[in-house]
Parts: structure tokens; C-alpha cells; sequence
């Protein structure tokens, strides 16, 4: 029996070399090559660019200090850290040799030239949604970038994860490509179908708000339920539910403005999200961000919410209570009131009561910082407290906060402080 599983073993290696050997060369014989770019039409250039922004393209193609969109910043993953290409129309480094059906064959089916998969950390899981023209008009775009001849680091994966053969097998298994109109009821509002459109394709909203299984496929049966990022640090809320990020509720005004300024009354983009508005949804076209407003607001419109378990009564704490009064009050006020447009108010506040506190804990930890946008070009910011307190005093005013002015949550422990100081300060 162990000689024939070690057999097995040994054959389903030696496939995986051989098909590693010969699968980009017959790739390579067989593929045409690409054509020499045509004259494009200039009108699509800013268009372009301006799909960049809302594609958020720059965050994971540009490294810092480097020049724009030449590759290079580095995406962590649980399964290693990949590192973006080169987008600029360098003939070699980056995607001058490139068709603008290359482009699109990316765009929309994960696939390069020549055949080969594209690592999903690129969300083309999200981007085959997007149109033909729009596709077009964002290669227009990068093709008229200045070129670099940057050339970004090998993704750090372990063997056989970057494998031709394992993205393949990935690919088989967690994609599908899309018709680039999402599925939408009978009877939707054109400005809701185009809100769809926007946030289910180059927003990719999903790819941070829906969960993963194992293999970091994105669980459809659980779409816009909330999921720890895959640096394992920031948690996105569930965008169907209304007790974390759930905007059905809301005003649709509400939400433009929350999107281009980061910040509605006592409502505050931080972390990953404020990075988001500041480099991409703060530049949507007024019509735009009114779509995804608008689709939001259908999202978990009428789901069954999750039965939250009654709170236990917590004890009187009176180290939370004084750390409190020391640090926090001066700007959330007395009674978790906050201040409006520039602190938010603790009292009620859902991403202080949601069971999951990641977030909560980083904000105390290291500091919130909304973003800078044109609309609120000054934002207020939350210092950090990580070298102020310790475990147990953080520990002790968020319970605190979590069961004061008619808050009912369960409290932090030391535990939830040390494990988040220590997975964020290695």
C-alpha cells in the first residue's frame, strides 16, 4: 500500500514538471502573435483614466516611489506575497507588445498572452464583468503612460502554488466568465443596473466583502458577508447587513457622499476603505456614485439577519470607565456623543458594537486616519494609543464603550489586544 501511494505520488510530480516544461512552449507555438497597437482614438484616453481610478488600479500597480502603474508594490496573500506587473507600455517589461484583445483576454478571461493564467490576486474574477469598450478605453489609457523598464520582483509564492498548472487548476475550479451586464431582476432601474456594474466589476467590491474558502476561491453562496482580508488583518464588513456595513437604510445621498468624501456626519472611512477613497472613489462622476449608491442600497435589502446572541450583563469597570475620561472623551464626548463632521459618536456606533472587533482594536492600537478627498480635504485623525496602553487598559475601555449609553456588546479581552499587537508589529 505505501509503495503504490508513494507511486502515485512520484507520477503526479512528474506531471506536474512535464506540463510546467511543455505547456508554455506549445503555449508559445501555437499562440498568435500579438498585433502592433493601432492609432487609438484619443477621446478614450481619459476615459480611461478615469476607469483606472475606479478600478483602484494604481494601489497594487505602482510601488512607492516608483514610477506610475511600472509594478512592483506588493500584495500579501495567505498563501505568499505577489507583486504587480508592469502595466506601462514598455515593449518588454511591460504590456507594449500587448493587443488591445491581449488586454481584454486579461480583463476578461484571466488569461495573458500566450496562454497563460494570470495569478488571481488580480481580480479578474471580478473584472471579466466589465465591457468591451471599457476595456478598451483602459488600455488606451496605459498605453499612453510614459514606459518603464521596471521589472517587479518573482511573487514570493511556495512551489507549486505560482505554477502554470496550479492557476490553471484554480482557474477550472473558482472561475466563470461573465456576461458583461450583471445579472439583474426584471423591471431595474438603469441607474441600479449601472450601480451592479460598477461595484460588482471594476470596483470589485466582492473581492474584500465576500468570504474565501481554502484555496482563496470566493464563496458565492456567501457573497457580501463580511470576510478578514488576505493580510489577515482588517476585517470588510458584511455589505447585507445593516449591523455592520449594510447601507440599505440609507440615503442614497448619504452614500454618494460617504464614498467621494470619506465621511458622512458621524459615518468614517478608515483603514483599507479610506485608502479606496482616497485614490479611487472619490474621483466617481456624480451620476456614478449615485448608481452605486443606489445599488448598495438593494443589497440585503429584505435578507434575514443572523440572531445575535443577548450580551452578557458585564461587570462595573472602572479602569475603562478612567481610561476613558483620560484619553477618549475629550473628542467622543461624555456620553459617546461624538462631534459631528469631525468625531463620530461611540453611542450606537455599529462598527463599535459588531461581534467582530478587529477593526475596533487596530483603530485603538494604531491609529484612524480618514482620508484627504476633495470634498474633506482635512479630515480628523484618531492617534495611536499602542504605546500608551497596554493590554489590559485597552482591553478595559473598549468594554467599556461596548456596554455604556445603551450599548449591549460582548466585551474585549487581553487576549483579542495581544494577539492583534502581536500579528500587526512583526
Amino acid at each position: 500500500m505505501k509503495k503504490t501511494l508513494a507511486s502515485l505520488c512520484a507520477a503526479a510530480l512528474l506531471w506536474v514538471l512535464v506540463a510546467e516544461w511543455v505547456a508554455p512552449a506549445a503555449r508559445r507555438a501555437m499562440a498568435p502573435q500579438a498585433a502592433m497597437p493601432s492609432v487609438r482614438d484619443a477621446a478614450q484616453v481619459p476615459r480611461g483614466a478615469y476607469l483606472a481610478r475606479l478600478g483602484n488600479c494604481a494601489q497594487c500597480h505602482t510601488a512607492p516611489g516608483a514610477p506610475a502603474y511600472a509594478g512592483g508594490a506588493g500584495v500579501h496573500t495567505p498563501f505568499g506575497r505577489v507583486f504587480g506587473s508592469n502595466l506601462t507600455p514598455h515593449p518588454t517589461a511591460g504590456i507594449g507588445g500587448w493587443s488591445a484583445e491581449d488586454f481584454w483576454r486579461a480583463m476578461h478571461q484571466g488569461v495573458g498572452p500566450n496562454g497563460r493564467v494570470l495569478n488571481p490576486a488580480f481580480p479578474y474574477t471580478s473584472f471579466t464583468q466589465i465591457s468591451r469598450a471599457d476595456s478598451d478605453a483602459l488600455f488606451a489609457y496605459l498605453r499612453s503612460l510614459p514606459a518603464s523598464d521596471a521589472t517587479p520582483p518573482a511573487h514570493e509564492l511556495p512551489w507549486p502554488l505560482g505554477t502554470q498548472t496550479a492557476l490553471a487548476f484554480w482557474r477550472m475550479l473558482h472561475f466563470r466568465e461573465a456576461d458583461t451586464s450583471p445579472p439583474m431582476a426584471p423591471g431595474t432601474a438603469p441607474s441600479v443596473a449601472r450601480g451592479a456594474y460598477l461595484v460588482q466589476g471594476l470596483g470589485h467590491c466582492a473581492e474584500c466583502h465576500t468570504p474565501r474558502n481554502a484555496l482563496g476561491g470566493l464563496r458565492a453562496s456567501a457573497a457580501w458577508r463580511g470576510a478578514t482580508l488576505p493580510d489577515g488583518r482588517w476585517f470588510a464588513p458584511a455589505l447585507n447587513d445593516n449591523a455592520e456595513g449594510g447601507l440599505s437604510d440609507w440615503p442614497a445621498d448619504a452614500i454618494a457622499t460617504l464614498l467621494t468624501h470619506g465621511q458622512h456626519r458621524q459615518a468614517f472611512m478608515v483603514g483599507p476603505m479610506a485608502e479606496v477613497v482616497r485614490n479611487s472613489t472619490q474621483y466617481l462622476e456624480p451620476a456614478d456614485a449615485q448608481s452605486m449608491a443606489l445599488y448598495l442600497q438593494t443589497l440585503g435589502a429584505g435578507e434575514p439577519r443572523a440572531p445575535r446572541q443577548p450580551p452578557r450583563v458585564q461587570a462595573a469597570n472602572p479602569l475603562g470607565a478612567k481610561r476613558y475620561e483620560q484619553h477618549c472623551a475629550q473628542c467622543h464626548g461624555n456620553h459617546g456623543e461624538g462631534v459631528q463632521d469631525a468625531y463620530p459618536a461611540l453611542a450606537g456606533n455599529r462598527a463599535v458594537l459588531m461581534d467582530n472587533t478587529r477593526n475596533l482594536v487596530l483603530v485603538l492600537l494604531h491609529g484612524g486616519y480618514g482620508p484627504s478627498t476633495t470634498g474633506k480635504p482635512y479630515p480628523h485623525g484618531m492617534p495611536p494609543y499602542q504605546f500608551v496602553l497596554n493590554d489590559a487598559e485597552m482591553a478595559s475601555v473598549l468594554s467599556f464603550i461596548r456596554s455604556s449609553w445603551g450599548n449591549q456588546a460582548l466585551p474585549v479581552t487581553e487576549f483579542d489586544i495581544n494577539h492583534i499587537r502581536q500579528s500587526t508589529t512583526r
